[in-house]
């Protein structure tokens, strides 16, 4: 591993543990198995150390959210560094433009899904700004919109359906882009969204056969995947219980 750190820095809410320490930490807790299993789902593993996420978490839990530390870890450019950046960033300092900082750097699935998850989600400005990423034409941003709205759609439990409604145009409007990474966060918006409730339930099976009638290979399999799951009985009993 390539990094550069002050062995000496330490950080204000991070329960005295240093960069060092947190690197001394990932270390320890190195599963060269994972980082096998890890190739096989497309996740980054030139510079990682095949730490699990709850690991990560654990971690993260001790130190406490902290700006300059996770500033500091994002530098070092490993896998899990830049994941424990995601879980002890503070809210009140990322602008849209640390946001975008973020956002350039994604390189795979895995860093994209765990920054919207574990912070992106918790932005005062995440409807609109997901709105925004969705029309982008690069990749990972596009990726981070559509997760953003999945993501929203499961944390956000009291939003009104109001807030949920205008991303279905979006989530139509690009049914037929084929890259990988963007179908499969389309199809998982739509799918989110449409479990919330019985309102957006049907609104999104609607939807999902609209996309259907679009002659597109990737079009199809974005709807088909989405209903499979959405007419699933499992998906309605819960519905009609809640």
């Amino acid at each position: 591993m390539n990094y550069k750190l002050d062995k000496n820095i330490r950080f204000q809410h991070s329960s005295s543990m240093t960069v060092q320490e947190i690197i001394e930490e990932l270390k320890r807790a190195s599963d060269m198995d994972a980082i096998e299993g890890m190739k096989r789902f497309g996740i980054t593993t030139e510079y990682t150390y095949g730490v699990k996420i709850p690991i990560l978490r654990q971690i993260a839990k001790q130190t406490g959210r902290d700006h300059k530390l996770a500033q500091a870890l994002w530098k070092i450019n490993t896998r899990e560094t830049r994941i424990l950046t995601s879980m002890i960033e503070e809210i009140r300092y990322v602008t849209e433009k640390e946001m975008e900082n973020y956002i350039k750097e994604f390189d795979y699935w895995e860093i994209c899904d765990q920054f919207c998850m574990n912070l992106f989600e918790k932005l005062p400005y995440a409807y609109e700004k997901a709105i925004e990423l969705a029309r982008r034409k690069d990749e990972f941003a596009k990726r981070t919109g559509f997760v953003m709205m999945a993501r929203l759609a499961v944390s956000d439990k009291k939003a009104p359906n109001e807030k949920f409604e205008p991303f279905f145009s979006y989530i139509y409007d690009e049914s037929t882009d084929q890259r990988n990474m963007v179908k499969k966060a389309l199809n998982w918006a739509l799918r989110q969204i449409g479990k919330r409730n019985k309102t957006l339930h049907k609104k999104a099976i609607e939807l999902a056969k609209k996309i259907y009638q679009i002659d597109d290979p990737t079009a199809h399999w974005i709807a088909h995947n989405a209903l499979r799951e959405l007419n699933s009985e499992n998906i309605k009993k819960r519905l009609k219980d809640g």
